[in-house]
């Protein structure tokens, strides 16, 4: 059985650590150098970094921010935001990322996931899914539905067909974020997690709504995914990444330990 990861999320605005409730009401919180090199330390298993405000803003990712992070962590590193064609991925990686995280660039121009797979193997292109719970309609039978932008536009794209759409083009992996349970630590959207990893075959990463280490496990275990996101509850000091993994493993699941 393969080890289950843990993956701290920066999510970063004008070059500093930031985190909301559902995608609204953000609150800078830190420095994302600083956060990602303490991570590392405590063991995470990969870090991801999302400049959160770039697509929105038309804008390209701040490459500055990621060669820092980049330059003070030896794990692997995902990066997304504002990464439109296959020159931005290129810029991304020669900044230090080992993958990119395309989310609406992707749902506007679905071939830059099969462009990037070509030019820099599918292991490095990551498919962020930003997700809403809505009616169940023609257009979106699962009733969960792709929405871009930050959450500020829907798609009328169904979530579960796109998660296949884009592993038939090359994804190597797909990182589901409910924004219905994005930062309210309730717990992860399991249905959608589960759904998404029994349609695809690729590595899933559950995304929203950690609030403690049941969570995390239901995620792993129920979600089926192969690993989970958090933010909130280490960024707020309210459990270390040793703690977590020490808590995970004891419930059941296979964890790379750091004791």
């Amino acid at each position: 059985m393969l080890s289950k990861r843990i993956i701290p999320c920066l999510d970063v605005r004008n070059g500093v650590l930031t985190k909301g409730v559902k995608f609204q009401g953000n609150v800078d919180i830190g420095d994302p150098v600083l956060t990602a090199r303490k991570y590392y330390e405590e063991g995470a298993d990969e870090i991801v970094f999302y400049d959160i405000t770039a697509s929105h803003e038309g804008r390209g990712i701040f490459l500055d921010v990621v060669e820092k992070v980049a330059s003070t962590i030896f794990i692997p590193f995902s990066v997304g935001g504002g990464i439109n064609s296959v020159d931005d991925m290129r810029d991304a990686l020669n900044a230090g990322a080992e993958k990119i995280s395309i989310n609406s660039g992707a749902v506007k121009n679905p071939d830059i996931i099969s462009e990037g797979a070509v030019r820099f193997g599918s292991q490095a292109i990551v498919l962020g899914m930003d997700v809403k719970q809505v009616d169940k309609t023609g257009d979106i039978p699962s009733g969960y539905e792709i929405v871009i932008h930050g959450g500020r536009k829907h798609m009328g794209m169904d979530a579960i067909e796109w998660a296949k759409t884009a592993e038939a083009l090359g994804a190597g992996e797909i990182c589901v974020n409910s924004i219905d349970a994005d930062g309210t630590k309730d717990g992860y959207e399991l249905t959608l997690t589960r759904m998404i990893s029994e349609a695809v075959s690729i590595p899933v990463i559950a995304s929203g709504g950690a609030g403690n280490p049941r969570h995390m496990y239901e995620a792993l275990t129920e979600g089926k995914a192969t690993a989970a996101l958090i933010a909130s509850i280490v960024h707020y000091g309210e459990y270390t990444i040793p703690d977590l993994k020490r808590q995970i493993h004891a419930m059941g699941a296979k964890m790379r330990m750091v004791w």
